[in-house]
């Protein structure tokens, strides 16, 4: 009886995210592009992860040590500055 009222799920397609990078050839993740690497930080500074963002595995790897870079060079806050 159990399995008669089991619920029949629908399974959804989730669409897969697409690196901008790899169908963009001209995109190049370079420290000094602040705002494009914005794109991949959020609001309080952190890195977006690549499940998120959709950026492919050798992409991601850039653009986090772009970030890094643009950061000590101060181009990209490391945190935001608000009263808590």
């Amino acid at each position: 009886m159990a399995r008669q009222q089991q619920s029949v799920r629908k399974r959804t397609f989730i669409r897969r995210k697409i690196c901008r990078f790899c169908a963009d050839k001209n995109l190049k993740i370079d420290y000094k592009d602040y705002q494009t690497l914005r794109i991949f930080t959020t609001e309080r500074g952190k890195i977006i992860p690549r499940r998120i963002s959709g950026a492919c595995a050798k992409h991601q790897r850039k653009v986090t040590k772009a970030i890094k870079i643009a950061r000590n060079i101060a181009l990209l806050p490391f945190t935001t500055t608000g009263a808590r």
